[in-house]
């Protein structure tokens, strides 16, 4: 199993030297991967994050964080399609040639419509499910072929070359989400599937029905991932002091489609079980042992809980989880 860090590009901690010595040093200690996110018109979630706004865009970002580490994989955990995809290839493919092919490109359909509707796209959600549709199939082909014509519902052009193509090849394409539609969206066009937070049976349930309807299209499975909020200290309380468990349970219990626990209700901080990663070291390596039994493959730690702490939690996983995750592993 693979592992990364979601990036400090977002709110009051958000900072260049947190970003670039930080990245260098998760580089140093062996993560594997560093992410981002994506918004236009940044609302902070309550149960998660503090009231401010401030966000770092996610594609220059990567391509700074690019600049200063040489080997570490380079992710977007999701890119939201209100950008044009003729956009996103070509700054995309020009990434790869000035960071190297380490691109992971995540999309998902985006939460909020304002950002949408900002910035003159008012379609319903199906529509926005589309887009990363369209995305899929515009990129792999612009990336790949010259004089590409192109008309959906969506997007049309005619003989569009795009250069430089991606070095290394076409970037791969995750779909970000945790329905079951999500789940069928990346098997039918994508190269991994990446939930947020999600609780262990929901996700051992999409993993399950990931690998059956791979099977029924003969396809190899997409690459499995997700990306739990993290809280590590050396002491389980002092982990679980920054967590809103009522505010995760009260989230949780909104969230359609969802596994419920035995009670039918999210309520206590057992029942969040996959939904978060929080306690000391050991509390740690036992739930991302949890997530790679059920299938996954690349486990991105958010610390958004922590970014105040951003520094100390790298050393922390680096130095007491990674190598003991590594066991028995290989390189990982």
């Amino acid at each position: 199993m693979k592992y990364g860090l979601l990036l400090p590009h977002f709110g009051e901690e958000a900072d260049r030297d947190k970003l670039l010595e930080g990245s260098r040093r998760a580089e140093e200690l062996g993560f594997d991967s560093l992410w981002v996110r994506d918004h236009l018109v940044f609302e902070p979630h309550a149960e998660m994050e503090k009231p401010d706004r401030t966000f770092f865009e996610p594609l220059t970002t990567l391509t700074a964080i690019g600049a200063v580490t040489t080997r570490i994989a380079l992710g977007t955990g999701s890119l939201i399609p209100y950008r044009h995809p003729l956009q996103v290839a070509l700054q995309v493919a020009t990434m790869t040639h000035l960071v190297g092919p380490r691109l992971i490109l995540g999309m998902g359909a985006g939460t909020y419509q304002h950002e949408f509707d900002a910035v003159g796209m008012p379609g319903p959600l199906e529509e926005r499910w589309r887009r990363v549709e369209s995305y899929a199939r515009i990129l792999r082909r612009v990336w790949t072929e010259n004089q590409v014509c192109y008309e959906d519902q969506l997007y049309r052009f005619q003989d569009v070359t795009i250069e430089p193509k991606p070095l290394g090849g076409p970037v791969p394409y995750w779909y970000c989400g945790a329905t079951p539609a999500s789940a069928r969206r990346a098997v039918a066009y994508c190269d991994g599937w990446m939930p947020g937070r999600i609780s262990m049976a929901t996700f051992r349930a999409r993993v399950a029905a990931i690998r059956e309807m791979s099977a029924e299209v003969g396809r190899t499975p997409p690459t499995i991932a997700v990306i739990p909020p993290t809280s590590i200290e050396e002491d389980r309380k002092a982990a679980l002091r920054q967590v809103d468990v009522p505010g995760l349970c009260a989230w949780a219990n909104k969230a359609r489609y969802w596994v419920k626990p035995p009670s039918g209700r999210f309520e206590t901080f057992e029942d969040l079980e996959g939904m978060l990663i929080a306690g000391d070291p050991e509390d740690a390596v036992r739930e991302c042992r949890k997530f790679e039994a059920a299938g996954c493959e690349h486990l991105v730690f958010d610390l958004r809980f922590k970014f105040d702490a951003w520094y100390e939690q790298i050393e922390l996983l680096g130095r007491q989880v990674l190598p003991r995750l590594r066991e028995g592993c290989g390189n990982g």
